[in-house]
């Protein structure tokens, strides 16, 4: 089973699949006229300050709601046990690839959420419904109704794995070698909880995650920064690491094996979409809930979660793991810090972590896992649910509620190495679709951008000044 989902993954991440989501958002990135750059400040300014919003706006939750329930469904445990897989798999250079994925990725993600407060609905209960399935069928037509299909019933897989049982099973992990609990004890804990969120619906995930995003954020990120500024004058020599073996392959020394650039970019390219999910589409089933006025105002917020995410949470992970020495390959830059070479994901990133700070380390890890993951366990639902509710409208959706909870509980006590190789399998069939629909629907992209910036983004901003 793993040798086959191996041989799948690695055909799937292949060179074609590389050139499809790079192009895809250079191709973007170039018709936008660098936005993602551009625009990045005020984007901040829509998703963080209320004084851009709009009463008379249509949604079900506010641009920051919308986004903090993404970022729980992204801000996960690909920010921790991704990035130290990447590493691992990949050398220090994997990092660098996982940077150029989100710089690229910010267009990508917006031109999704752009398309999805466009193209969403109203489903029978006056909620809205968006996603790479409703731009598709909407902006396409029916003969591209296969993609949507294709996308949707990818998605809601999909959700039982990468943002599901990939979590608990990691969470499961941190816990018990942080404090000697049980998979199974983990499991059950996880699932009891799952349920008494998500059967509160999207308003309830969006508090939640309102609430636990900011502080699980602090927390991780206070750490890092600690571990940084105590180590200060190696952040620019392993910045130099990531770079060189970006390019150059990492040379075997000893019992290890040595790793080709190739894998550096296979590894920062899969790891990256799997922290930042720009191209998978999964923004654009959340987006679709904000209320804004104009598409591209949720499509700026919706943006800035993949630099958060990647330019900021992944690379306080990578640095600290490059200074520490915690990959197989040549060790780290400061001394006196060795580590088990059979470490690997989480528990990998929370021994570096400890190396440093010692126990409270350990438990800065242990407490982000848990938090990072089970944000990404109820928001992804949110996602599962978009997707399944497509293919069999909203009477199926109790029936995957508890598909979704028996997944979570499960995955507590799955195979590590099994559960991320289905996972990276899951992404690629979600992107393919999506990145396809983008290409397609460039146009109309572009012509909402200039839209907006052209005859409301003025009177806008003049008016809430006024």
């Amino acid at each position: 089973m793993m040798d086959m989902l191996n041989k799948i993954s690695g055909l799937l991440w292949g060179t074609p699949s590389l050139i499809l989501l790079f192009g895809t958002g250079l191709f973007l990135t170039v018709v936008l006229k660098g936005l993602q750059f551009r625009r990045l400040k005020y984007a901040f300014e829509l998703g963080f300050t209320n004084r851009h919003e709009s009463k008379e706006a249509e949604g079900d939750v506010s641009n920051f709601k919308a986004l903090m329930t993404a970022l729980a469904a992204t801000i996960g445990n690909g920010n921790i046990a991704g990035v130290a897989t990447a590493v691992t798999l990949g050398g220090p250079g994997a990092i660098f690839w996982m940077w150029i994925v989100g710089l690229l990725g910010m267009a990508t993600k917006y031109a999704e959420a752009l398309l999805a407060m466009k193209y969403r609905v109203k489903n029978d209960k006056g909620e809205f419904s968006s996603g790479p399935m409703y731009y598709v069928e909407r902006g396409l037509g029916k003969k591209f109704r296969f993609l949507a299909i294709a996308f949707a019933g990818f998605g809601a897989f999909a959700a039982l794995g990468i943002g599901n049982s990939v979590q608990s099973n990691t969470i499961a992990d941190v816990v018990h070698d942080s404090f000697g609990i049980n998979g199974w004890v983990t499991g059950i804990v996880l699932a009891v909880l799952t349920a008494l969120i998500v059967f509160g619906g999207i308003q309830r995930i969006s508090t939640v995650a309102g609430f636990f995003v900011p502080i699980m954020a602090v927390l991780y990120i206070g750490g890092a920064i600690i571990i940084l500024a105590v180590n200060v004058d190696q952040i620019i020599p392993a910045c130099g690491i990531i770079f060189h073996y970006a390019f150059n392959p990492v040379a075997a020394t000893g019992g290890f094996a040595g790793i080709v650039v190739m894998e550096a970019v296979r590894s920062g390219v899969s790891r990256g979409i799997f922290s930042n999910e720009a191209g998978l589409g999964t923004a654009a089933l959340i987006a679709g809930n904000a209320k804004a006025e104009h598409p591209v105002k949720q499509a700026l917020v919706a943006m800035t979660g993949t630099f958060i995410v990647t330019i900021i949470v992944c690379t306080m992970t990578g640095l600290v793991l490059v200074i520490t020495g915690f990959w197989d390959a040549t060790g780290g830059l400061i001394s006196g810090v060795t580590h088990d070479p059979s470490l690997d994901g989480g528990a990998l990133t929370s021994a570096a972590f400890s190396a440093v700070l010692g126990k409270a380390g350990e438990y800065i890890v242990a407490f982000s896992v848990i938090f990072f993951g089970f944000s990404t366990i109820v928001g992804w639902y949110v996602y599962g649910e978009k997707c399944f509710e497509y293919l069999v409208g909203t009477k199926g959706i109790l029936g995957y509620r508890f598909v979704y909870i028996l997944a979570c509980g499960l995955g507590a006590v799955a195979n590590l190495s099994l559960v991320w190789a289905f996972a990276d399998v899951a992404n690629a069939l979600m992107m393919i679709p999506n990145l396809v629909a983008l290409l397609l629907l460039w146009k109309v992209v572009v012509n909402e951008t200039n839209d907006y910036f052209e005859n409301h983004y003025r009177k806008t901003e003049w008016k809430r000044a006024s």
